[in-house]
């Protein structure tokens, strides 16, 4: 209240002043008043803060706080299920053991058609597609008729074919009787070796002829059978199947004109296929003829097993890889040829002193563990892992034999030890 009374006689008096003279007078004042409450409010504070907050906290909060959350950490890694629970979750108990261990490789691969069965079936002559039998997709015999053309150059090859045979028939007839009559000393020599010639002209004119329709196709028994004025059109040309397959491609249609180089069917034989496994330049030294593989081809998809029966001797410039094959039976047409695969090629088998099955490790944080069994329940131990296959693997560190730990349904003990760190329960 001074200060008040202080502060406006004061004010009163430089306003009947009316000089600014007074104003240095006036902000020192108020600054030593400023200063002089500061003090007091500080004191005040420091006071109270001793008696009250400093105390209370000393007495009740930090060290009854402090052994309440180092409890919780303790606990909180500590899992407890009864056996009923275990039971409905498939969490199952192993002992640490050593074991076997088959250390193998993953290669991409892809079906193939095995070119040695595959024929791409063009005709031998030109013609029009006078009868088409078969489609995409149909199955075919060795023999069996794809097609049938009518073509005018067969037709002239078999007209010069049986020309050509009656001509050496006749020429063979003729040389025989001259040599009768040459032998009996009644035809000049001359007319003999003029005889003789045509024969030998004859015959090579038929075996040219005959030579044309062998390429072609028609068997010997097939010529020799083969006259003027049958029934048999001189025009048809069959297409057929060279081997038992399935046709994978057609590109013939009723009517249409195909060229000698025209391709008209395509024909696999799927029975068996090749899958063509890359092989990375670090995985060669473990990759050889005769190993040991297992072909699969993803979700819903077969798998099965084989050998390499090849490794190619080069590596591609391009890829820096290296090609490996494996003869897959096909009998039941599953393995379609341009099917990516995934071939697991054994490299090793290693006898290691730790082996756990990959279903006993859980990632927490950064951290790899397995639950081990104590008195108190389970309890993540962090490891360090060695070599691994799809199944199992080495651990190197972290586990000793005879431990008893989580083997399979690890997973449920991992979300009851994340659920206890949220407060939500002290996982019993």
């Amino acid at each position: 209240m001074r200060n008040t009374l202080y502060l406006l006689a004061m004010l009163t008096a430089l306003a009947f002043a009316g000089s600014m003279s007074w104003a240095p007078i006036l902000n020192e004042t108020m600054a030593q008043k400023a200063s002089t409450e500061r003090v007091e409010h500080d004191d005040d504070r420091h006071e109270g803060h001793e008696d009250d907050g400093h105390e209370g906290h000393d007495d009740d909060g930090n060290g009854e706080h402090g052994d309440d959350e180092h409890g919780d950490r303790e606990e909180e890694q500590i899992v407890r299920l009864d056996d009923a629970t275990m039971r409905e979750f498939g969490v199952e108990v192993a002992t640490v053991s050593s074991g076997n261990l088959q250390v193998h490789v993953n290669l991409p691969g892809e079906v193939v058609i095995d070119p040695d069965k595959l024929a791409h079936i063009l005709p031998r002559v030109s013609g029009i597609a006078h009868q088409v039998f078969k489609k995409l997709g149909d199955s075919v015999r060795a023999g069996e008729v794809l097609a049938v053309l009518e073509s005018r150059e067969l037709s002239e090859l078999k007209s010069i074919y049986l020309v050509a045979r009656e001509r050496s028939a006749l020429a063979e007839a003729t040389f025989q009787r001259e040599d009768k009559l040459w032998k009996q000393e009644i035809s000049s020599e001359r007319e003999y070796l003029e005889t003789k010639q045509a024969l030998a002209e004859a015959r090579i004119e038929m075996r040219a002829a005959d030579q044309k329709l062998h390429a072609l196709g028609f068997s010997e028994s097939y010529l020799k059978q083969l006259r003027f004025g049958e029934n048999d059109s001189f025009t048809r040309y069959e297409i057929v199947a060279p081997f038992d397959g399935t046709v994978i491609e057609k590109h013939i249609t009723l009517g249409e004109l195909l060229q000698s180089e025209t391709e008209a069917f395509v024909v696999a034989d799927l029975s068996s296929v090749w899958v063509n496994l890359t092989v990375y330049q670090n995985d060669l030294p473990f990759v050889f003829q005769g190993q040991p593989t297992r072909i699969s081809a993803g979700a819903g998809m077969p798998t099965a097993a084989g050998q390499i029966s090849y490794v190619s001797p080069i590596i591609d410039e391009e890829t820096r890889t290296a090609t490996a094959r494996v003869v897959l039976p096909n009998a039941d047409g599953k393995w379609r040829p341009g099917t990516f695969i995934t071939a697991t090629v054994g490299v090793e088998q290693v006898e290691v002193e730790t082996i756990v099955p990959r279903t006993a490790l859980q990632t927490i944080g950064k951290q790899t563990v397995v639950f081990v069994e104590t008195e108190e329940g389970f309890e993540p131990h962090p490891v360090t892992l060695g070599r691994l296959n799809d199944t199992s693997v080495e651990v190197v560190a972290g586990l000793h034999r005879g431990q008893r730990y989580v083997a399979d349904g690890s997973f449920v003990l991992k979300a009851q030890l994340a659920k206890g760190a949220f407060g939500d329960g002290h996982n019993h």
